[in-house]
C-alpha cells in the first residue's frame, strides 16, 4: 500500500528549510512519503507583490543572471532542480540535499559552483543533467506550477508542509536532526499542532527567554 504523500515547499536560500527538508530526508527512510515542491521567498517577499490579492512579480518571468543576487541564484537554483527532478525521484532528492547542505552546512554560495558540485555530489548523469538544463522554457513552466501551487495554497515561508488531508503550515526548524526517532517525535508534534482544536497559528518565544532544555 503506498503511503499518502506530503507536500514540502522550500525554498534553497532558507536554513530553514534545509532543516525541514533533512527531516523529511530522515522520514523517508521510515516510510513516510514526501513530493519536493518549490517556493520562492524572492518573489514572496517582492515589494510587488506587497498587499495584493494575486502574484503579479513572478520568478519565473526574470531573465537569469539578472536582478539581486538572491533573485538570480535561487532562479537558478530552482531550475536546475527541476532538470534533476528528470532522472528520478532519488536523485533529486539526493542533489536537493546536497545543494542545501553545501549553502547551509558548508557555507558556500549559492552559485553555479555549487549547483554543479551538488550534480556530481548526488551522481546525477552529468550530460543527461545539462542537456535538461539547457530546455529553460520547460523548466521554467515546471517551476511555474509549483509556485502557481503555493500561491493558491497561501504560502508564505519555507519549509511549509502539505499534508494529504489538504491541511498546511509553515514550521520553522531552529535545529538540525538526522536521528530517526527525534525526527519521528518532531513530525508528530507539528502534526499535532495542527490538527489541534485549539487553532494553534502561531508560537514564538520571546528573544531573552530561549527554550528550556528537558
Amino acid at each position: 500500500m503506498t503511503a499518502p504523500t506530503t507536500d514540502v515547499f522550500f525554498d534553497f536560500l532558507c536554513p530553514y528549510a534545509w532543516r525541514g527538508i533533512e527531516l523529511a530526508a530522515v522520514l523517508r527512510g521510515q516510510g513516510h512519503a514526501f513530493r519536493l515542491r518549490h517556493f520562492s521567498l524572492v518573489q514572496g517577499n517582492h515589494e510587488e507583490n506587497g498587499g495584493k490579492e494575486g502574484v503579479v512579480w513572478w520568478l519565473t518571468d526574470q531573465p537569469l543572471g539578472e536582478g539581486s543576487p538572491y533573485q538570480r541564484n535561487s532562479l537558478a537554483a530552482f531550475l536546475a532542480a527541476h532538470a534533476a527532478a528528470q532522472q528520478g525521484e532519488e536523485l533529486h532528492w539526493a542533489f536537493t540535499l546536497a545543494l542545501f547542505r553545501a549553502v547551509h552546512e558548508h557555507k558556500k554560495t549559492l552559485d553555479e559552483a555549487a549547483i554543479a558540485e551538488a550534480a556530481q555530489i548526488a551522481g546525477l548523469n552529468l550530460e543527461a543533467f545539462a542537456a535538461a538544463r539547457a530546455d529553460e522554457a520547460g523548466l521554467r513552466a515546471s517551476l511555474r506550477a509549483d509556485l502557481a501551487e503555493a500561491a493558491e495554497i497561501g504560502v508564505f515561508g519555507t519549509p511549509t508542509f502539505v499534508l494529504p488531508d489538504g491541511s498546511a503550515a509553515y514550521y520553522r526548524f531552529e535545529n538540525l536532526t538526522r536521528d530517526p526517532e527525534t525526527a519521528l517525535v518532531w513530525w508528530n508534534l507539528y502534526g499535532e499542532v495542527l490538527r489541534s482544536s485549539a487553532g494553534i497559528a502561531t508560537i514564538k518565544r520571546a528573544k531573552n527567554r530561549p527554550a528550556q532544555k528537558a
